[in-house]
């Protein structure tokens, strides 16, 4: 029986969520950057949903995201779907806009995310990473996901922010089932669940904001709260919108690419030994991850006028669907895309094409993934996978639901 690798290729749709039962169709992606790498998915099983572009190819993928003016954030928004998260809300986060408005809030709030200022904050999170490690001494079997990654991003982006612990948890939920696109256990109720945990996100923000506004301290929130840039300054709803997307982005797309990297090592051990020999390798090890799983699958521009790439005429109005779960595999930009190597360092496209848009929290993702990578295989060197897991069926998250483990003994 022919299976969905088979079909023409004006027959796949990759809106069709069958696709991603185990996590980022590989197999199609392969197919269409060398068939198709600029190919039309109607989304015919998204109701009222429009149909898109894909872009599969590192260069295609670099190209749109330079050119601001032709492919738009603020005209559609940045996701592949148009009705769960209302465009307006995408508009209010720097994220979905153009310049110059995206430009003047972004230097804002990149001044709370420059390299030094997150490298001032290493002792912290290197210190929150041990802790998380020390609350699973003794035990034999659990969660990486939930029981390490989660509480540790968490902590790290509830400290920096200043959020008290006892929130933790509830942000971490939020963040995932928001960004869940697609996965009917995460978002149940499809664009309404959506919709129900964007109002919670924004409750929530607002009254953080509020507070720092009539309560100034040191943390990053009241930097956002209270910073200026030769005299100009964020609205209250500018901070936010950014602040809720910052704290749930910083939950969610560390935690993925942690658990993504754990599960490849464990499924890997002669690349897991290189790390254990080696350390110094981690950092390289880190880019390789992010390459390979990188935590969020897309991002999507419209088109402003008509526009020719690679002798496809995209339509002014068109989605157009940058696939970084594919660019990050082209075997133009990569040797054997398919193969972990912890050695290779490459450059990749985890934190963007490059343009306007590229991460914000670059820095603090490295760091934190870095010294997750370096206290955790040092602390349980013998760790052992279970099971192999299932993957959030999902058109924009890129995780495992949980990665079980058997920690072996402690060498901490």
């Amino acid at each position: 029986m022919a299976t969905a690798v088979d079909r023409p290729i004006d027959q796949i749709d990759l809106g069709e969520m069958s696709l991603w039962a185990n996590g980022p169709p590989h197999a199609l992606f392969d197919r269409l950057r060398a068939e198709a790498p600029i190919h039309w998915s109607p989304m015919a099983d998204w109701d009222g949903e429009p149909g898109f572009w894909s872009i599969t190819r590192a260069d295609d993928v670099h190209t749109v995201s330079r050119d601001w003016e032709a492919f738009s954030s603020e005209k559609g928004g940045v996701l592949i779907t148009d009705l769960a998260t209302p465009v307006e809300v995408q508009n209010a986060t720097f994220i979905g806009m153009d310049p110059p408005r995206h430009d003047r809030i972004k230097a804002l709030f990149q001044r709370a995310f420059t390299p030094n200022r997150i490298a001032e904050h290493e002792q912290t999170i290197r210190q929150i990473t041990v802790e998380g490690l020390d609350r699973l001494e003794g035990r034999d079997e659990l969660d990486l996901a939930t029981e390490l990654a989660q509480p540790v991003v968490g902590r790290v982006i509830g400290t920096l922010f200043g959020l008290p612990a006892e929130d933790d948890a509830a942000w971490a939920e939020l963040a995932t089932r928001g960004f869940a696109i697609g996965d009917e256990e995460l978002q149940p109720g499809g664009n309404e669940s959506a919709q129900e945990i964007i109002g919670e996100v924004f409750t929530r923000a607002s009254a953080v904001v509020a507070e720092r506004r009539a309560n100034p301290t040191d943390d990053l929130t009241s930097l956002l709260v209270h910073g200026e840039i030769d005299g100009d300054s964020l609205t209250d709803d500018e901070i936010v919108f950014g602040f809720g997307l910052l704290v749930a982005a910083g939950n969610d797309s560390t935690k993925s690419t942690f658990t993504n990297g754990m599960l490849a090592l464990l499924n890997e051990p002669e690349q897991r030994q290189k790390l254990l020999d080696d350390p110094s390798l981690i950092p390289a090890a880190v880019e390789e991850f992010l390459r390979m799983y990188p935590a969020f699958a897309h991002f999507r521009r419209t088109a402003t006028r008509d526009y020719q790439l690679r002798g496809t005429t995209i339509r002014k109005g068109d989605k157009v669907v940058m696939w970084y779960t594919a660019s990050n595999r082209d075997p133009e930009a990569f040797e054997c895309p398919h193969m972990l190597d912890v050695e290779r360092n490459a450059e990749h496209q985890a934190f963007g094409g490059g343009g306007r848009h590229f991460c914000l929290g670059t820095a603090l993702a490295r760091l934190e993934l870095k010294l997750l990578f370096e206290e955790t295989l040092a602390r349980f060197p013998q760790m052992e996978l279970v099971e192999q897991p299932e993957s959030v069926r999902s058109l924009f998250i890129n995780q495992p639901r949980a990665v079980p483990v058997k920690l072996g003994p402690s060498a901490g």
